[in-house]
């Protein structure tokens, strides 16, 4: 996408767009190390699309309970510790007609989680982000009935994720905790089961390597 004008930039708040991992004792740690990646092997309950543009297949990353009802990644055995990276963006819904009309304005924050399939935490990541107009997304999602044939929803946002898996662990839960969005028109949270909230892509696995 293009960058913001830079006119534009002194009558806006900032673009915030970070996120944040909150690493469990013992359990898993934010990866500074390199690593050999391949894609990732994962199940995906709430397909979105391709995007038109990257050609990334992007994932709903769902609210739930129980980390069966989640993402699931299969991590490679006889590894040992492995790395398990992702892109993280929140889910916007395009609207023209709210973009002439200048309440396009939203500001998303997602907090999910990556837990064992016993419902050990591993580690919550969040990823904040705001949308003006159609420079904020990421890309385009086909399928969808709207011109050119694609989806309303889009990414928004795209954030890093990093995160140690412990040794003999197979596989991992990717699930959705609780969304906080702000409009023009006033603010909601969203944290009931089965919501998508937050949207993953370029799923890998990895080992560190010397």
């Amino acid at each position: 996408m293009s960058r913001r004008k830079s006119e534009r930039a002194d009558c806006q708040t900032g673009n915030k767009r970070w996120a944040v991992l909150f690493i469990t004792v013992a359990a898993t740690s934010l990866v500074a190390m390199s690593t050999q990646t391949e894609p990732a092997d994962y199940a995906c309950p709430s397909f979105l699309g391709h995007g038109i543009n990257t050609g990334r297949s992007f994932c709903d990353v769902l609210t739930g309970r129980e980390p069966a009802g989640g993402i699931i990644v299969t991590i490679p055995p006889d590894r040992g510790e492995t790395t398990l990276t992702f892109e993280l963006s929140n889910r916007h819904t395009y609207s023209e007609g709210q973009i002439q009309a200048g309440r396009a304005f939203a500001r998303y924050t997602a907090t999910i989680g990556i837990l064992m399939l016993d419902n050990t935490l591993l580690a919550r990541a969040a990823v904040q982000s705001e949308f003006r107009d159609a420079d904020d997304l990421v890309d385009r999602v086909d399928g969808g009935a709207g011109p050119g044939g694609v989806k309303a929803v889009a990414p928004v946002g795209l954030e890093s994720v990093s995160v140690t898996i412990p040794s003999g662990v197979t596989e991992v839960s990717i699930l959705g905790e609780v969304l906080e969005v702000i409009r023009i028109d006033g603010q909601d949270t969203f944290r009931s089961p089965g919501r998508p909230i937050a949207i993953i892509s370029n799923v890998q696995v990895g080992r560190p390597i010397d």
